[in-house]
């Protein structure tokens, strides 16, 4: 059966989109519903496929899901080939948005703790970018779209500290240099940096009256959802932004103005 999408048969992959209220899952949503090809990536095998397997019931699109561990040179290596196995439209937009949270105080941090945050956050994006770039290449259009955090740009202050911090800063230093590299590809590559958003990744270590001060602390007065996060992702990987790169977008209802 062939597919055709919205933006001339092209497959968007999509990290950490195995969780039901993520990110991750809003954004892969997003894609579909605007007509592209999706490959899900999560660690979560089982979780990733349910999440492919609603999308497919949903949207008349090609939708995979894979078990990728981002850390993993090989897990990541062996998702490209597994994305082309697929028969899927070749990759276009990669939306990196596997990433872990960390409250832990700086004093009380491990070095197992920093690197878990950092090559999950960090070098996760780096391994993704530089295994699907050689493709985008190739087939002249790319749309890179990675997740920063307001707590790169300020410095913490919502609930992840000093190690997220650090990993979501250097995802905009990566992000500025690669667009530059890639720029002469026509390859854009931009940062999203979202304030506090209405997700599980706080689960366990928040209450509702600490939710209730992160919504109060944001000028429109409410948390974002997955679905605003979403919606900035896909439009930076749309032909409408193609002028757009080595940017980190804002996304945050006025919490964080620069």
């Amino acid at each position: 059966m062939s597919y055709q999408t919205g933006v001339g048969q092209r497959t968007a992959v999509v990290t950490g989109a195995a969780a039901p209220r993520g990110i991750g899952f809003a954004t892969a949503r997003r894609y579909a519903a605007e007509g592209w090809a999706v490959a899900l990536l999560d660690i979560d095998a089982e979780g990733v496929e349910k999440a492919a397997e609603a999308l497919r019931g949903e949207f008349f699109v090609p939708v995979v899901g894979l078990k990728v561990d981002v850390t993993d040179e090989g897990s990541v290596a062996a998702s490209v080939e597994a994305v082309a196995a697929t028969g899927l439209p070749p990759v276009g937009a990669l939306a990196n948005i596997a990433g872990v949270a960390s409250p832990v105080p700086f004093l009380e941090v491990q070095l197992s703790e920093w690197h878990r945050v950092l090559d999950i956050n960090l070098t996760g994006t780096f391994l993704m970018c530089r295994a699907y770039l050689p493709q985008m290449i190739e087939h002249g259009y790319g749309r890179i779209v990675n997740m920063s955090s307001v707590s790169a740009q300020q410095g913490g202050g919502v609930f992840s500290k000093t190690p997220y911090s650090a990993a979501k800063a250097g995802i905009i230093g990566l992000t500025r240099s690669l667009a530059r590299e890639m720029a002469p590809h026509q390859i854009t590559v931009n940062a999203a940096s979202p304030g506090v958003v209405d997700t599980d990744i706080r689960s366990g270590a928040t209450d509702p009256e600490n939710e209730a001060r992160l919504a109060a602390a944001v000028p429109i007065g409410r948390q974002g959802t997955p679905e605003d996060i979403a919606a900035l992702f896909v439009w930076l990987s749309s032909e409408d932004a193609s002028y757009i790169t080595g940017t980190t977008q804002n996304i945050n209802g006025g919490a964080y103005i620069a």
